[in-house]
């Protein structure tokens, strides 16, 4: 059975987490909305030693370069460790008058997440599967028993608190039972690197009797017998660059590649399978070109049917049904088409349901029953049900506002379809959709035991103008009683690229800012794709600054409809969402009252200059070339955020890293701070806060992720208070 890392990823997230609001919150006291840097020890300075670079005919100061520790991805440097530990140190001091505030909200979070919560299980073949945590645990249990049990006791499949026992970190990256539901192979990476262990664990007892490789990524797949797994590979590079075949029982050693990606150094392996479980499929590409090749599941050593070459800027996705392939591309609409070919003609693509300017198609699905697609019409999600005869149906929902989707699927015909849902006041809930009776049904609403009215809460949805004209949406929630008259706080986030969209969902963690009045907006900009796959071209490459400009132009938006003023706005972004902090913090500072910068990527001109770092050649594509193109560079350098920092007032800023982060690395954060630092006109506070032991996620653990947000939500309020 595949069980779904995504939503899993997606449930382990604080942000994101479920549960509400107790019935009343104390308001701050005085000392509690401020930490005066007066009462501080000197922050740490970091050094500033020449160093200089000169790409097209520009010369580039880089007093920070230092901070890159040339032994990279160990790190060693006395020099860079002693100020990575003095950052954490300062940290610790201007937090420590504030661990009661940070007590408070995380008691408050956790409050509203049920210690025992456990998924809807979900059938694939003769077994139900479903994870649950015991009380008080910090990581699942994954359990089965039989559909028809008998009496059968329910099985452990994986004890994630035992596995982690004893680890600084622990993630299970990816789960998949093999068809004859014997084994369970299992991606575990214990130090956020994201180098996965890849193990085979016998289900019956327990033992794990196989490790496949050290350096795993991805989702593995087992063949149709049950006798191999194919699974995927990261290079020296952390580039996912080959997918190899393990039969069990065979030494590792003698593993056999199925594909492996040399023409394109951009681009990275992944494997999957078709819904009908037909065939086993091979993609390599990066986010806007790919190239996918079929294996039949049943004879794993043919020769895979290449469906079509790779081209630029075209994408497709393939999946299988009736004994046809059906596939979503944008060859010849920019939000997608769907098409239909026979596998012995897969490069034949006859359209199905043309591309559209109104509809933005995103994902197809297809069931025995129907063609499930996903798609978003105005801005919001929707699920279209296609049947083979051309008979279709959008499953309705009521709510103004919201995000839904697809939840596990595993079977191929299923009696009814698993959906996932929520708003900004809705809990996630767990859908079951009955096409035969047109039903929606409740299987899970997820519980709030501190207990959650979701008549106290309002979400609604606004346009703001952008400066070039444009309609910017923003998704809003606050507390009954918030007033629009101009002195409102507002906690305003976004992400902003690579077409990801930033939905308006639930999170119980949020509940604590609304309690204490603020609304909390999501702004969704162009670089994601919430508006058709267009809004999201139009924040990329050339036109990247659309991105920072919309975010800040949304502030003003707030601003001038009285939402809130100047100074009352906090802003918070992570990775890409991360440089978008930089950029708007050095573009309009005086919009924001404090800011937090999550793993951000904001040494963008020495990041994609760099070939050797694991992500830059896939991330030319997104950001420009600036080693061969001269205009990329000249345009990069205007935004990024390192290289932008000028000599005024800056806001509070929190700022956080991973020592362990194959994504964002840590000097990034930590030469933007030190410039920042060194730059800056005021005596706002500063922090950054590096994590040695964990990635581009944070800690794992859901108990010690949420107090990371306890504290992000801390140093908010000790800077801006609250109602």
């Amino acid at each position: 059975m595949r069980l779904a890392i995504a939503a899993l990823l997606l449930a382990a997230a604080p942000a994101a987490a479920l549960g509400q609001t107790p019935p009343q919150t104390p308001p701050l006291t005085p000392s509690e909305t401020m930490t005066s840097t007066s009462q501080l020890p000197p922050p740490p300075v970091a050094e500033q030693r020449p160093h200089s670079f000169e790409r097209h005919g520009i010369t580039v100061q880089d007093p920070y370069h230092w901070l890159k520790d040339q032994s990279y991805p160990n790190v060693d440097d006395a020099d860079v460790l002693a100020y990575l530990r003095a950052e954490n140190a300062y940290f610790e001091a201007a937090m420590a008058p504030h661990r009661p505030l940070i007590d408070t909200l995380f008691q408050e979070m956790r409050g509203r997440i049920p210690e025992d919560d456990s998924s809807v299980p979900v059938r694939d073949g003769q077994y139900l599967y479903w994870w649950a945590f015991q009380p008080g645990a910090q990581y699942r249990t994954w359990y089965r028993r039989p559909v028809f049990s008998g009496g059968v006791p329910e099985q452990i499949i994986l004890d994630e608190t035992a596995a982690a026992a004893g680890k600084q970190y622990f993630r299970l990256g990816a789960m998949e039972v093999s068809p004859d539901g014997r084994y369970a192979a299992m991606l575990i990476d214990d130090d956020g690197s994201e180098r996965f262990q890849l193990r085979i664990r016998e289900i019956a007892t327990g033992r794990d009797v196989e490790t496949v490789t050290e350096v795993g990524i991805g989702q593995p797949v087992w063949t149709a017998d049950s006798r191999a797994i194919v699974y995927t590979e990261v290079n020296a590079n952390w580039r996912s660059y080959r997918a190899r075949l393990h039969m069990l029982g065979q030494p590792a050693a003698e593993d056999r590649t199925l594909y492996e990606e040399t023409e394109n150094v951009a681009f990275t392996v992944g494997v999957g399978r078709t819904q009908d479980r037909r065939w086993i499929v091979i993609q390599t590409g990066e986010n806007s070109s790919n190239e996918t090749r079929l294996l039949p599941a049943d004879n794993v050593l043919a020769a895979p049917v290449l469906i079509a070459r790779r081209r630029p800027n075209i994408q497709y996705s393939v999946d299988s049904s009736h004994g046809k392939l059906w596939i979503l591309t944008n060859d010849n609409h920019v939000n997608f088409r769907i098409a239909q070919a026979s596998p012995e003609r897969p490069g034949e693509w006859t359209t199905v349901i043309a591309g559209s300017d109104q509809v933005y198609l995103r994902g197809i699905t297809a069931f025995r029953d129907h063609l499930a697609i996903t798609e978003r019409l105005g801005g919001l999600d929707q699920i279209r049900l296609r049947a083979y005869d051309g008979a279709e149906r959008r499953i309705p929902f009521r709510e103004a506002s919201y995000t839904v989707g697809l939840g596990n699927n595993p079977e191929y015909a299923p009696a009814a379809y698993r959906l996932q849902y929520s708003s900004m006041v809705t809990p996630p809930t767990t859908y079951d959709y009955h096409p035969a009776a047109n039903r929606l049904e409740a299987l899970k609403v997820q519980r709030i035991p501190s207990g959650y009215d979701a008549s106290q809460y309002v979400t609604e949805r606004i346009l703001v103008p952008s400066r070039d004209g444009r309609q910017i949406p923003v998704s809003i929630v606050y507390k009954r009683g918030f007033e629009r008259n101009g002195r409102g706080r507002v906690f305003l986030y976004a992400y902003g690229a690579y077409g990801y969209a930033t939905p308006p969902g639930f999170s119980t963690a949020r509940i604590s800012l609304l309690d204490r009045g603020y609304a909390f907006a999501i702004a969704h900009i162009r670089g994601g794709d919430e508006m058709g796959y267009q809004w999201y071209l139009d924040g990329k490459l050339d036109r990247r600054t659309n991105t920072f400009n919309d975010f800040v132009d949304v502030g003003r938006g707030l601003i001038a409809q009285r939402y809130t003023s100047a100074g009352r706005i906090a802003a918070q972004g992570g990775s890409a969402g991360g440089e978008l902090m930089g950029a708007v913090v050095n573009q309009a500072p005086e919009l924001f009252g404090a800011v937090v910068a999550d793993v951000p990527f904001v040494d963008v001109v020495n990041t994609m200059l760099d070939d050797t770092l694991p992500l830059t050649p896939g991330e030319w594509n997104e950001w420009g070339n600036p080693i061969t193109d001269a205009a990329a560079f000249r345009y990069m350098l205007s935004y990024s955020p390192y290289d932008n920092v000028t000599r005024q007032a800056y806001p509070p800023m929190l700022i956080t890293g991973g020592l362990n982060d194959p994504r964002v690395t840590y000097w990034e954060p930590a030469k933007w701070n030190a410039r920042l630092r060194a730059m800056r006109t005021d005596s706002n506070l500063q922090l950054l806060k590096i994590n040695m032991g964990a990635g581009h996620g944070g800690q794992s653990g859901r108990w010690t992720r949420l107090r990371e947000v306890a504290e992000a939500y801390a140093f908010v309020l000790t800077q801006m208070g609250a109602e």
